[in-house]
């Protein structure tokens, strides 16, 4: 298996990039992290996963060793392929995509594209074991989900929900942190 490879950027794709490792271009399709992480004409590293299928070889590049371990993880799971394995880690990162695991939050993974209920059910089911233990960083994770989904039905994305959230002090009662969300957006 190829585990990681060095050298220049060389053409960059809206998926990936084209990686001169001492004169052989290599297509690495890449998560949004490692794709921010490669500048055109620096030299870079990245973790990679080649995936063998019967008529084809494709090279996965990661930004860190921790994104390619998810990848490997979520690939175990039956109906999660490459592409939506990649799609999974350009939205989040690491840290957010083990924390939402240990949540059981199955609306981050529904509001990735190619990933229904029962998919985002059999996300958090099979690797919350895998995963172990995860830091859930000191805040009540009911109140958080709760004031999240609130803004997700008004018509915020999971990402925008927590982006607002993230500027409201987390020690407020949920109403209270959707109210002053909404008044700063």
């Amino acid at each position: 298996m190829i585990a990681s490879l060095r050298g220049r950027v060389v053409a960059r794709r809206l998926d990936g990039l084209v990686l001169d490792v001492n004169g052989v271009g290599y297509l690495v399709q890449t998560t949004q992290r490692a794709l921010r992480k490669a500048q055109g004409g620096e030299e870079i590293s990245l973790d990679t996963y080649l995936h063998v299928r019967e008529d084809v070889l494709q090279l996965y590049g990661f930004a860190e060793p921790a994104e390619r371990e998810l990848f490997e993880l979520f690939l175990s799971v039956s109906g999660v392929g490459p592409k939506v394995a990649i799609a999974i880690l350009s939205g989040s990162t690491p840290t957010d995509l083990r924390r939402a695991i240990a949540l059981a939050d199955e609306t981050r993974f529904v509001a990735i594209p190619g990933i229904g209920k029962k998919t985002a059910q059999r996300i958090v089911l099979e690797l919350k074991e895998k995963l172990g233990p995860v830091d859930l960083g000191g805040e009540s994770p009911a109140q958080e989900l709760v004031a999240r989904d609130a803004l997700v039905e008004l018509g915020y994305s999971v990402p925008e929900a927590e982006r607002a959230l993230a500027a409201v002090d987390p020690e407020l009662p949920p109403e209270e942190r959707v109210r002053q969300a909404l008044r700063a957006a």
